[in-house]
């Protein structure tokens, strides 16, 4: 039995342009950078549980948002910078089965933190979610202790819609009835 050939994730997934980002799909070699964001404990506090991750965990989170996109038609992008042509993190959009609605998130690597890439990542994909997708409604889940993820939802026109337990933990609702400006 021969392997088949992976599919080219650029084919179902779109890119996406900012002023200073690329909204990419994923590839096989994003995953030392995944691995290295993931198996950072500052990273992933506010992620889920706030587990880490290993590398073949990694590698399955990878999997699943790609899948997304197949499933759903949308999901999360690698964030790259332009001007280095570096993976700095994730953003996007994620309505799995039992999700409170549809979500746009985002994770920035460290080192890049406090810069507005969150929110310029963030803003492309809520814009998308309502130009492309034609939502009416997109929130973010925020947990109540990840300030900077608060002020980023909040500068993207969200507001604090309800409080809601997801996989365990509990996380406030930023809902956003129009695309950020």
């Amino acid at each position: 039995m021969t392997a088949a050939a992976p599919l080219d994730a650029a084919r179902i997934i779109p890119r996406v342009e900012t002023e200073r980002l690329l909204l990419r799909e994923w590839r096989e070699d994003d995953l030392d950078v995944f691995a290295r964001l993931y198996g950072n404990p500052e990273v992933t506090r506010y992620l889920g549980d706030g587990s880490t991750m290993d590398r073949a965990q990694t590698w399955r989170t990878i999997a699943g948002a790609i899948g997304h996109w197949v499933l759903r038609g949308y999901g999360q992008w690698v964030i790259e910078l332009k001007r280095t042509g570096e993976a700095i993190g994730r953003t996007g959009l994620i309505n799995p089965e039992g999700w409170p609605g549809l979500e746009a998130g985002w994770v920035i690597a460290p080192e890049h933190q406090g810069k507005g890439y969150a929110t310029e990542g963030g803003a492309a994909a809520v814009r998308y979610a309502f130009e492309q997708l034609r939502a009416t409604h997109v929130i973010s889940l925020v947990q109540p202790g990840n300030l900077p993820s608060q002020r980023v939802a909040r500068k993207l026109g969200g507001e604090v819609e309800r409080t809601v337990t997801v996989i365990g933990v509990e996380a406030l609702v930023f809902g956003y009835s129009r695309p950020p400006r």
